[in-house]
């Protein structure tokens, strides 16, 4: 059983690996001289797919937000600047004044890809997404298809269990809230880049009746 488990986890890794590439591959298209990306949250996928188009010979530039409580916008800096793509760093609370002053397009990952073609993922998702649609500026998705799932949330907070909210914490006499995920709409995100295509929201339901039945 340990031996089964290791080698399902060894084809899993593969699969990984081979979807992450299919998505780079899409991206790439999207991407161009010049341009100014914002991303939010650590994601291996958008990591890969950013240093994929640097390594064909793109030119741009990657806004990072800071993505507190972990602060992974660090870890963001460090791997993609390793990789010799000028990088920044933004404050959570200044992404409005980036998206409307110079960013080009918005790309984050994913958790999970809902029914309605809506997106679960860490916490500021939403906000970022409500503000690329204001400033009328692309908010691209990219994910595996196996991150696809049967959930149809109808708000931002309508999140599984384990994406819940938890109770408040008291921090210096202050109660401080830290909930992890939140629920991006399908109709705030342009398109969906996974290694099953290029898929607009609406198209991701079509696919899921695919791979489920």
């Amino acid at each position: 059983n340990e031996l089964n488990a290791a080698e399902r986890g060894e084809r899993f890794a593969q699969q990984a690996d081979v979807s992450r590439a299919v998505i780079a591959g899409h991206m790439r298209l999207f991407i161009r001289d010049g341009m100014v990306i914002l991303v939010h949250g650590f994601s291996n996928v958008v990591n890969g797919a950013l240093k994929n188009a640097a390594e064909s010979g793109v030119r741009f530039k990657v806004i990072a937000t800071e993505g507190q409580p972990e602060k992974d916008g660090n870890l963001i800096c460090q791997e993609l600047g390793a990789a010799g793509i000028p990088v920044e760093l933004v404050l959570d609370t200044a992404v409005g004044f980036v998206i409307s002053q110079e960013v080009d397009m918005v790309i984050t990952g994913a958790a999970g890809v809902c029914e309605s073609g809506g997106i679960i993922n860490k916490i500021g998702t939403y906000q970022l997404s409500v503000l690329a649609k204001e400033a009328k500026k692309p908010f691209y998705v990219a994910a595996e298809s196996y991150k696809f799932c049967r959930l149809y949330p109808l708000s931002p907070t309508d999140l599984p269990d384990a994406e819940k909210e938890p109770e408040p914490h008291s921090e210096a006499g202050v109660k401080v809230r830290k909930p992890p995920s939140d629920f991006t709409p399908p109709s705030n995100i342009t398109l969906l880049h996974t290694d099953i295509g290029v898929l607009t929201p609406s198209a991701v339901s079509d696919e899921l009746i695919k791979l489920y039945y």
